[in-house]
């Protein structure tokens, strides 16, 4: 991620699936609203259990539960937890990984709305984010057509091109999901690791500038 001229950048560094995020990402786009034209937000993807083949065991399924009722808790935000009664479901996240970085290229003006978009059909409307009809489905909320999305979604080079982003991310020493870095002429420094709330996160961008 290269910032241009002086404006600085705050890289989002995020997981569809990723249930404080869900929470975050709100967060997020209220700071971009308000710093509109004096702050870019851009948005990188980490590996939360991207490539995961088999099905949650119950002792992860208990877990992420109670970490679900902690975020809905702290944000008000709708969560369906009839997931919980699906024992064979696959928790990969490498798939709806892809359809956002498609739609980064595709509508990068529209990444956060997207994002959003992304959390509240797995999380609100319990949908099944690894099923490619979902993802076509919500491309095509933001105006791409099924053919194009499948075209760059399918693609060898969009899927090396992700597996390059979950590396980047891990070289940058992301350890939690939502985490948030500021880029500016000095460099790159976190400044925000896990949740916060807008009034936290922008005091923490303000004494970082």
């Amino acid at each position: 991620m290269v910032n241009s001229h002086n404006t600085p950048t705050i890289i989002y560094v995020t997981n569809p699936m990723c249930a404080w995020c869900y929470g975050f990402t709100q967060v997020v786009r209220r700071l971009a609203a308000l710093w509109r034209g004096r702050l870019k937000v851009e948005v990188m993807m980490g590996n939360l259990q991207a490539y995961s083949a088999t099905p949650l065991k119950r002792t992860e399924r208990e877990r992420m539960a109670t970490n679900w009722h902690w975020v809905q808790q702290r944000t008000h935000l709708p969560f369906d937890f009839h997931f919980f009664l699906h024992k064979q479901h696959i928790f990969a996240t490498e798939p709806v990984c892809r359809a956002l970085l498609c739609m980064r290229l595709l509508r990068p003006v529209l990444t956060l709305e997207v994002l959003r978009a992304l959390h509240s059909a797995f999380f609100a409307d319990n949908l099944d984010l690894t099923d490619t009809r979902v993802l076509v489905k919500i491309a095509g909320m933001f105006g791409v057509s099924e053919n194009l999305f499948l075209t760059l979604f399918e693609s060898e080079e969009i899927m090396e091109q992700l597996e390059n982003e979950f590396e980047t991310v891990a070289d940058m020493g992301v350890q939690n999901f939502p985490s948030v870095y500021l880029q500016t002429r000095k460099g790159v420094e976190l400044i925000a690791k896990g949740f916060c709330q807008l009034d936290e996160l922008e005091q923490r961008l303000l004494a970082h500038l």
